[in-house]
């Protein structure tokens, strides 16, 4: 058992694993889901569509917002949570709850990090929900595409569901703060320039 997952969630996480590989996995979507998981690597596309959204006023905001909630998750999820849990990732559990996968049946380079929560979950979301904030039309897209990398995570046999479960609720939380703390800095701003008008 790795701590703080009891045997019964850590059973039914791999049973969820197991039940794909058995039922759904095929060599399309083999190709398909190890594509679209290294959309995820890094946050790196989330990190350059925030970075491109500052350099127009339009979207600066939403760039802002975006970058906060990314950062917010880099601390929060890859810094402390996934050392504090350090839960091992499924292809380590050497057979362990009917494990079936294990490092030499990966289809991408091993991670080399914990296991909890997903990082590439929590990334996308995050850049998802700032995004559905700031308008709905680009933001669902963007839900769906968070998705399939949150579902790639378990079709590769890379998370447990409840890294991924735990990803998405991180990330909404992390959005929302991301939303609170730049609107108070822009308000701040805005009151600072009202009082030097006023002086």
């Amino acid at each position: 058992m790795t701590p703080y997952f009891p045997d019964a969630i850590q059973s039914w996480d791999v049973s969820v694993l197991n039940w794909i590989q058995n039922n759904i996995a095929n060599p399309f979507l083999d190709a398909f889901f190890s594509f679209i998981t290294h959309l995820g690597d890094a946050g790196i596309l989330w990190i350059i569509t925030a970075v491109v959204m500052l350099f127009f006023k339009k979207t600066r905001k939403c760039g802002i917002m975006m970058g906060t909630a990314l950062l917010l998750g880099l601390i929060l999820g890859n810094g402390i949570m996934k050392n504090a849990f350090a839960r091992v990732r499924p292809f380590n559990l050497e057979g362990e709850f009917g494990s079936i996968k294990t490092v030499a049946d990966l289809l991408v380079p091993k991670p080399g990090d914990k296991s909890f929560p997903s990082g590439h979950t929590l990334g996308s979301f995050e850049a998802a929900f700032v995004l559905f904030g700031w308008n709905k039309k680009i933001g669902i897209p963007v839900i769906v595409l968070a998705s399939l990398i949150a579902f790639s995570r378990l079709y590769l046999y890379l998370h447990f569901p409840t890294d991924v479960f735990a990803g998405v609720l991180l990330a909404a939380l992390n959005a929302f703060l991301a939303y609170v703390i730049v609107n108070a800095v822009y308000k701040f701003i805005e009151n600072k320039k009202k009082l030097k008008l006023n002086d």
